[in-house]
Parts: structure tokens; sequence; C-alpha cells
């Protein structure tokens, strides 16, 4: 029979299994994460990044119609903050129910840098996961449309999705590109702290503030804007009369979202997100704890 455990011990050892990892031990983490990634089947990655599609597009679903009819209301920081808090319930899904995007998997090149995996498959990952997830996300657009939500509120919720789509189908490629670097220090920060969480709880919690930040600032999100400009480019070309009679649907009537522009504009926040994951997170990240004689 073992001998029985120490009063210190007894109540050091509950604690211990709530402690966050140490950074190290995240760095150590996430480089598994990324191998065991790649070592799944393509049918399973790219199922899964289906899923994180559709999960990220729910998220801006709900964003979308958490600032349905606020403008000119609410202040615009309040609004966005708003629309950032509801959207985190996207990246939420994708961690805690499974799934796979784009933006995070950028994290695998600790893995690749480590030596751990070949640059072949940790294309052909990215590829795969990006194509599931424009997939999860253009199959969620068109559920939510063909539902009719975007007439709720009196046209509220379509003014709100023209409204979105049009601004990020315009911007200029040079600033999509900067905020999509932002956006995903931040989209890789939360799953980084999400690692060193223990409990669900302490998931939720330690995404939800980056999540919510990057949204608040406008930052640009690829796998996002796979949602919010086809979905606004549905509500355009397909609402019916009775959509447009509506003061709120009226006042974007003449809002434009050039396809040619948001295309440019996917490829380029694209781009960015794998700058801002893949060199200024898991690279910094790689660097400090995985290179050779500087390991944890």
């Amino acid at each position: 029979m073992n001998a029985p455990m120490s009063a210190p011990a007894a109540e050091a050892a509950p604690r211990s299994l709530f402690d966050p990892l140490a950074p190290d031990a995240v760095a150590c983490a996430a480089e598994e994460m990324g191998v065991k990634k790649a070592k799944a089947s393509a049918a399973q990655q790219f199922g899964l990044a289906v899923l994180g599609g559709a999960f990220v597009a729910l998220g801006a679903m709900f964003a979308t119609i958490a600032i349905a009819g606020a403008d000119h209301v609410l202040p615009w920081g309040v609004m966005r903050l708003l629309m950032g808090a509801a959207f985190s319930m996207g990246l939420m899904l994708v961690v805690i129910a499974g799934a796979q995007l784009f933006t995070s998997d950028a994290l695998m090149v600790m893995a690749w840098a480590s030596g751990r995996l070949d640059t072949r498959r940790m294309l052909r990952v990215w590829t795969l996961v990006w194509l599931g997830n424009l997939v999860g996300a253009l199959g969620t657009a068109a559920i939510v449309f063909f539902g009719g939500q975007y007439g709720f509120g009196h046209g509220e919720v379509g003014a709100s999705a023209l409204y979105l789509a049009a601004s990020k189908a315009t911007l200029p490629p040079f600033k999509a590109f900067s905020l999509a670097i932002l956006c995903n220090v931040l989209v890789c920060l939360a799953t980084w702290l999400s690692l060193a969480a223990r409990s669900v709880t302490d998931k939720i919690v330690a995404m939800f503030l980056p999540i919510t930040a990057f949204v608040a600032a406008g930052f640009e999100h690829c796998v996002a804007n796979m949602y919010f400009v086809p979905y606004g480019l549905m509500v355009k070309w397909f609402a019916p009369a009775s959509f447009w009679a509506e003061p709120a649907a009226q006042a974007r009537a003449a809002a434009e979202i050039p396809v040619g522009q948001y295309l440019i504009n996917l490829g380029v926040v694209t781009l960015g997100n794998w700058v801002g994951g893949a060199l200024l997170v898991a690279g910094v990240y790689w660097w400090l704890f995985r290179r050779p004689g500087g390991k944890a």
C-alpha cells in the first residue's frame, strides 16, 4: 500500500493540474500539433477545414447581427467591440469542437523549422485547408442567405452585411496586407494561449481578447472574408424587392462590392495572414525556444 501523501504535497498536486503550460512547453506543444496535423489523411484535413470555414462563418454571421442597426446609435469603437466579442465564437468552435484553419495552421512552420515536417507536406496541408475553409465559408453563407436572415430587423442585418462586404472588397491592397499581418499575429497568439490552457474554460478566456481585439481593430482575416464578401454579394444580387423596400437596405443600395478587387484582396490578405502567423509568431517562438542550441 502506498504511503499517504504529505499535507503540502496533497495541497500542491491539485493546483498543478490547472497551472498553464510555460512558454517553452507551449512551443513544444505547437510543434507537436503541426506534426500531428500533417500526418492526418487528406480527407480528414479537408473535412476539418470545411468545418473550420463553417465555424468562422458562423462567428461572422453572429458579428453581422451584433452590429445590425448600431450605425449612428453606438460609438464606432463600441460597435466594433461588440462585433469582435460575437465573432470570437467562431475561433472558440474551431479550437474546442475541433477544426482546422489556414490562419492558425501557419504555426506548422515550427515543425518545419525543426526538420520534423518537409516543405511539400506542409504546402499540401496549407492548400487543402485553405480550399476546405473556402468551401465551408461559402456553404454557410449560402445557407444563411437562403434562410432569409438578411431581412431580419427590417433589413438591418442585410444592410450590415452590405456594409461589411463593401468595406472589405474596396480596401486598398497594401492596407489589406498590413491589416492581415496584424490579424494573424493575434489569431496565432490566441491559438498559442489556448495551447497553454488546461481546461475548456481556460481556452475560452485565453482566446477571447485577442480575437475580439483583431475584429474591433478592423484587421483582415482571409477565412472570415470568405464569408463576409460572398454573403454581401448574395444579398446585393439576389435579395428580393421586399428587402430593398426597407429604409435600411435603401441606405446601402449604392454600396459597391467589386468582385475583381475582392479576389485580389483575398489573395493579399491570405499572404499577409501567412506572414503574421508563420514569421512573426511561429518563427519568433521557434527561434526563442526550439532552435538548435536554444531548445527548451
